[in-house]
Parts: C-alpha cells; structure tokens; sequence
C-alpha cells in the first residue's frame, strides 16, 4: 500500500512538474516565426528617456492612488509631451472613490483593417513613497517616445498607444485598474483587440553572474542568470503573440530578448495591465526586465534614476517599433 501512495505522489509531482515546464520548453524550440528587415529605426533616445524618467521621478517622485495631485501631475506631463508634438489622444475618465482618474489614449488609425486592434500600454502611478523610476517611469518613458517615433506612421491595423492610470495597490487586481477599466469596456463595445503589449519595467540591467532570479525551479538551465535581457511573458492562449512580440523585437534592436510562456499559477506570469486583458478573453504579452526577480529596488525607495540604463531603454524603443511594424500589417 504504501509503494502505491508513494508511486501515486511520484506521478502527481512529475505531472505538474511537466504542466509548468511544457509551454516554456515548448517556446524555448519554438522555430522563429518571422525574418523581416526593420523599414525604420529611430535615432538615439537615450536624453530623451531620461527627461522623461526625470521628470516623473525626481520632479514629482512617489504618484499613488494616496496622492491624488502626484497622479494629476504625472498625467499633465503625459499630455503636456504629446500635446508639444502635436500628437492628438484622448482621456478615458472614470470615476474611484470620490476623484476622477484618467488613461489618456493615443491612437493611430488603420488603413486597411481599422476595427483590428494592437495596443501597448505603460501604467503611470506608483507605490506609495517611491520615485518609481523603473516602476514604472522607465515604461512611461519608452511609451512617449515610442509615440514620437510613430506619430507619422500609419498603420494597417488600428494602433494604441495607453497610458494606464492605477495599476499599483490598492487598485491592483481590482476593477480601480485603468487597464481593467478599458478592458472591459472594449470587451463591452466588442472592439476587436488582436493583441496587447504591458510595458512593465523596463530600465533595470545587470550584468552580474547569478543577478536573474526566476519563479520555478530549474528555470535556470534554460534562461540566462544574469539579468541583461528583457523578457517577453505570455500565457499559453497568447503564445504566438509572445513569440511575435519577441522575434519582431530581436530584428529591431541589439537587446538580448528571452521568450516565456506558462500557466497563469507562474509566480508574477500576470501582474500588471496585461492580466486584465487576459481576464477579458484577449491576447496579451508583458514587456519586462522581470521586476523583483531582478531589481532589488522593486517597490522601495531607492527605486532611483540612477540604477537605470538608458541605452538600453533606447535600444528597446527601436524594438518596439518594429514590433509595431509587425503586428500591425496585415499578412496575407
């Protein structure tokens, strides 16, 4: 009796060893999907980046749901930028606990297919009591001028460009999330969302041995261990979308790019604005140097401006827009 139990346990364990290995190793061989040549690739951001960065850090600092006036002077510099390059958006406001909170949208119209959606979106508040200069000044950086980069481009499928408000506690993984709150409402309209790209941290690199951490054991016979890279997380419902995302980005740009798919249970594999898409049946990918599997300053003070690296955030924004290029043409 007691070698059945034991034998039974054996099973149990390999099979979910196996369910959490399966997508990843599944992607790791995964043959690239796509070979194109970048049409463009913007000039050097790295001075514009860290305006931004900044900007949202050091000249405001710490933008939390506690601080409503931190949050309306980040959103002011959101628009400030782009109504300074002529760049036209528009507010989605609702309503949370007595103030008004605001995504502010951009959108860049297709020419063949309109009703198809890609959107890339970076949340712009923070925890409580942090610069929040990786998270998420980096991302909203790399948005603006991903914004700039794009702002003659038209695209086949309809493109937007969202600057998430209240993604961090206590509105995260509530209906308070500005992600959530769009996510819904296109679910609601039936808009047609073919994929979506969460910039969560993106500014944090180390080239130390053994500075990447993961969330499963053993992850480190297959990725790197030390954190150089960015990294593109999906779930199995968005696999080609991730491994699109990530081989788009690897012919744009110079950055080391790792690919990961796993089951939603993955320690971190959904927290940020992406996870609100997946809850509303839509494909969607997060952008990311891995947060606190990385960056020690995650969600603390010294979450500074000075930990960051712009060159590679420069690099990631010729990335992107290649990855735009991609996803928005139609094929076929």
């Amino acid at each position: 009796m007691r070698n059945k139990m034991l034998y039974a346990l054996l099973i149990l364990v390999l099979g979910v060893a196996a369910a959490l290995a399966y997508p990843v190793v599944k992607i790791k061989m995964s043959a690239s999907v796509i070979h194109p040549e970048p049409r463009f690739i913007p000039a050097s951001s790295e001075k514009a980046l860290y305006g931004h960065v900044h900007a949202l850090s050091v000249v405001i600092g710490s933008r939390s749901i506690r601080e409503y006036g931190k949050i309306r002077e980040a959103e002011q510099y959101i628009r400030a930028f782009l109504d300074q390059q002529g760049i036209p958006f528009e507010l989605q406001g609702y309503d949370h606990e007595g103030a008004r909170f605001n995504n502010i949208v951009v959108t860049l119209e297709g020419v063949a297919r309109k009703e198809e959606t890609i959107i890339i979106g970076a949340h712009y508040d923070t925890v409580y009591g942090t610069p929040g200069a990786d998270d998420n000044a980096s991302a909203v950086a790399v948005l603006l001028e991903l914004c700039r980069a794009l702002e003659d481009y038209k695209p086949e499928r309809t493109l937007r460009l969202i600057f998430f408000v209240l993604e961090e506690p206590p509105a995260f993984m509530t209906p308070a999330m500005g992600s959530y709150v769009y996510a819904t409402q296109a679910r609601d309209r039936g808009e047609n969302v073919v994929g979506m790209i969460s910039l969560e941290m993106v500014g944090y690199f180390n080239d130390a041995e053994g500075s990447q951490a993961f969330p499963v054991p053993g992850m480190h016979w297959l990725f790197p261990d030390r954190g150089n890279f960015v990294g593109v997380v999906g779930n199995v419902a968005s696999r080609d979308l991730t491994l699109a995302v990530a081989e788009s980005m690897k012919a744009g740009s110079e950055l080391p790019i790792e690919h990961l798919v796993a089951l939603p249970f993955v320690p971190g594999i959904g927290l940020s604005d992406h996870g609100s898409f997946w809850k509303m049946g839509f494909r969607a990918v997060m952008v990311t140097d891995t947060a606190f599997y990385r960056n020690p300053n995650y969600h603390g003070k010294n979450d500074t401006i000075g930990t960051l690296r712009f060159d590679k955030m420069s690099q990631l924004v010729r990335g992107l827009v290649h990855v735009v290029e991609y996803l928005t043409k139609v094929k076929g």
